[in-house]
Formats: C-alpha cells, structure tokens, sequence
C-alpha cells in the first residue's frame, strides 16, 4: 500500500516537536561503513550506497543508490588505521578535480599521518543533502 503523509510538524508522545524540514534536511542521505581488508573492500553497513570501489592506494569512489539532487552535497568521511603500525588515526577528505563529486559519486582519499595515501581499514562517511 501505497501513500503520502503530508504534515508541518512532527511530534512524539511526550509533546516534543520538530518542523518536517529538520527530518527532511536534518537526515543523512547516504553514509556507509567500510574498509579494506584482505586486499579486498569490505562494506560492514550502509545506507543508499549501491558499491566502493578502491580506483588505487588510499583513494576509493563511493557510488550511490539514489542520486543526490545536486553536486552541492555534504560528504563528511573519517578513518582509522588498524593496527596503529600503519599510521593511527587518518584524516581522509573527500574531494575530486571538481567540487565534491558528482550526483551519483564522490570520491574519499584516506592519509596516514605522513600525509602519504594509504589504505585504511576503518573507513565512514555521511552525506547531507
């Protein structure tokens, strides 16, 4: 069954509210948990992401089920190396030779702490739109 609910504001049991905007645009939509592991990338969840796929060391492409409406996206990616050998904490950034990404990608470079690209085996992003 099919449906459309159609409303200003949201509200619990207890009385607290929220404008449909805050759910609308306060809800990520798209983030993934993944990671390369045994020479292969691993997706442990993720929510409208349809594929990982590792273009090189340290740099993979993250495509989406659902595009986003336009590149004016916000893709907020973190990771951590494991074991600490490989570097610790890594601060990756998303970025390609245009803005973010495009509607349907974006692309995240992972660092070890000599700024050199690296694969990470704890990798996360989410996307605002």
């Amino acid at each position: 069954m099919a449906g459309i609910i159609c409303a200003d504001t949201l509200q619990d049991g207890a009385g607290n509210s929220t404008a449909m905007d805050n759910a609308i645009y306060g809800s990520a939509k798209a983030w993934v948990n993944f990671g390369y592991v045994s020479s292969a990338i691993t997706v442990r969840k993720s929510y409208n992401v349809s594929s990982v796929t590792r273009n090189s060391t340290g740099n993979y492409t993250v495509t989406f089920s659902n595009a986003m409406a336009d590149t004016n996206y916000v893709a907020i990616p973190n990771s951590l190396a494991v074991p600490a050998v490989q570097g610790g904490f890594c601060s990756p950034w998303a970025a390609t030779s245009s803005a973010i990404g495009t509607t349907s990608s974006f692309i995240i470079a992972t660092y070890n702490n000599g700024a050199s690209l690296q694969d990470n085996t704890v990798i996360v992003a989410a996307v605002f739109d």
